[in-house]
């Protein structure tokens, strides 16, 4: 077994481990509409928020000194290769490469320079980030249609308003109230999981897997929450992202267009994983978001991750 697959299999302990896990503040928190969860929870997360307000002035003066180390170092290691070796040398050209050094509390990192295909692929990603859902439009009426016959594939297809979607996990009877800050996008997303993956989209929406809460998540409204979710994380909303995932991101959308769709799927498969794992009911269900995000974010520091597919929880997916 090689010290890589033995690392991978450990690491999956990572899910639903308590103490291990740190919970930061993500993009969620500032949903004017929140869709899930209600003002009785909201006692419990004041307190956490005030807990984490303590830690997060701790964390400033550690940050801050790493940040001045940082840069010394870079600006030594910059000096060193200019100077002493010199820039035609070997070793003066890998150390004048440029690093991507902390920059504060919130682990922010220089932008990198894009390659041309980077950024072609980034904006092609904001381009769909920025489509509102439009239950008027025919294009994305037929994509509900069609999430519903990937979903269900031996039953008739219900009109745009009717109970029947709440089966899917839709809060009412006409899906595009749901939608809100997901965009047409987590739409997208749903539709892709469904394709490339059937099986592990099916065992997630019938609830297959693990003994399931009395109250359980909503699928279709948990897609969109995820789809949110990855959208603050990789800092996609900023003219170029600077968080360590958004970063590392951006690699594996060279290596793939599609990296934000796979990405989506592993993720959803996460989150499962540890709603299982914690034995989480509905109103607990954005602490598990929480929980997903911090282990995605760990998995995508792994040095050894050049594509989707080489992150240790891409291996639920079926």
């Amino acid at each position: 077994m090689s010290s890589r697959t033995l690392r991978r299999r450990l690491h999956h302990g990572d899910v639903g481990d308590r103490s291990r896990a740190h919970y930061e503040s993500s993009g969620l928190d500032n949903l004017s509409e929140p869709l899930l969860g209600d003002d009785e929870s909201y006692g419990s997360r004041r307190t956490n928020e005030l807990d984490d307000t303590w830690d997060d002035e701790r964390k400033k003066a550690q940050f801050h000194w790493t940040f001045l180390f940082s840069n010394l170092i870079a600006q030594w290691a910059q000096w060193f290769a200019n100077i002493v070796l010199g820039s035609g040398s070997l070793i003066g050209r890998i150390l004048s490469l440029p690093s991507t050094a902390l920059n504060g509390p919130n682990n922010r990192m220089h932008p990198l320079s894009l390659s041309s295909l980077q950024e072609e692929r980034l904006r092609n990603l904001r381009h769909r980030l920025e489509v509102p859902f439009d239950g008027s439009k025919t294009e994305h009426q037929d994509a509900l249609k069609q999430l519903w016959k990937l979903a269900y594939p031996d039953r008739e297809l219900p009109s745009l308003k009717s109970e029947l979607w709440k089966d899917m996990g839709w809060q009412g009877s006409d899906p595009s109230t749901d939608f809100r800050g997901g965009g047409f996008v987590s739409l997208e997303n749903l539709i892709f999981f469904a394709l490339k993956y059937p099986e592990s989209f099916q065992r997630l929406l019938h609830k297959k897997d693990g003994v399931r809460a009395e109250w359980e998540y909503p699928f279709a409204v948990a897609g969109i929450n995820i789809s949110f979710m990855l959208v603050q994380m990789l800092d996609l909303q900023a003219g170029s992202p600077s968080s360590s995932s958004g970063i590392r991101f951006l690699k594996l959308l060279e290596e793939d267009e599609m990296a934000f769709d796979m990405l989506y799927c592993v993720a959803f498969q996460m989150m499962d994983a540890q709603w299982l794992a914690k034995r989480a009911t509905y109103m607990e269900f954005n602490d598990v978001l929480k929980s997903t995000r911090t282990q995605l974010e760990r998995e995508l520091a792994l040095d050894d991750i050049f594509s989707v597919k080489d992150l240790p929880a891409y291996n639920m997916l079926r």
